[in-house]
């Protein structure tokens, strides 16, 4: 059951489940108050377990009323271990979340045209994927969402049941705990 945000966030639809760890990411980003949401449910996302992306029919949309959705796998499959959201610890999923939230950041300034070929790029491009990671936990953390993310990157490379393969793989793509340290330590 989908249920719409109150107190300052009426443009948000978040499902229940995960509310008070939306609504506490989303209070990281003011500048998103007015921006249409949809945190929503999906069975399986193709090699990630949350997208953002904005809505196809506001692509073309003025940048304002751009909506956007962040997909959430309903299960996370990695390699041999399956997990439900309500298995990721809730300062982990904040984190998660603040991250997508980054990437829509990153979008709003994008006209509809740079968000097709930035679309495009992220496709084929490795090092593209690379930037735009980067730069999602760099929004995220200089909102001040530094220790989410940080828990976010420990959980996943401290967790036991990952295989090395995984971890090389997201140590390649996204900042290390030890960048996600130094930006924190910068920003105070």
């Amino acid at each position: 059951m989908n249920v719409t945000a109150k107190t300052n966030f009426e443009n948000k639809i978040i499902p229940e489940s995960i509310k008070e760890e939306a609504l506490l990411a989303l209070s990281f980003y003011p500048e998103l108050i007015d921006t249409a949401i949809e945190f929503k449910f999906k069975d399986q996302i193709k090699k990630s377990t949350m997208q953002a992306q904005p809505t196809f029919g506001s692509l073309f949309a003025s940048r304002a009323n751009r909506k956007y959705v962040i997909l959430i796998s309903r299960k996370i499959q990695i390699e041999e271990e399956e997990f439900t959201i309500a298995d990721i610890p809730g300062d982990v999923l904040v984190g998660w979340l603040g991250h997508e939230l980054g990437h829509v950041m990153d979008y709003r300034d994008r006209s509809s045209i740079g968000m097709i070929f930035f679309g495009i790029k992220y496709l084929y491009s490795g090092a593209h994927i690379k930037e735009v990671e980067r730069a999602a936990d760099t929004y995220a953390i200089n909102h001040g969402m530094g220790n989410y993310i940080l828990k976010t990157k420990n959980f996943i490379l401290d967790n036991a049941s990952f295989s090395e393969t995984y971890k090389a793989k997201l140590r390649k793509l996204y900042m290390s705990p030890e960048e996600v340290m130094h930006l924190i330590e910068s920003r105070n």
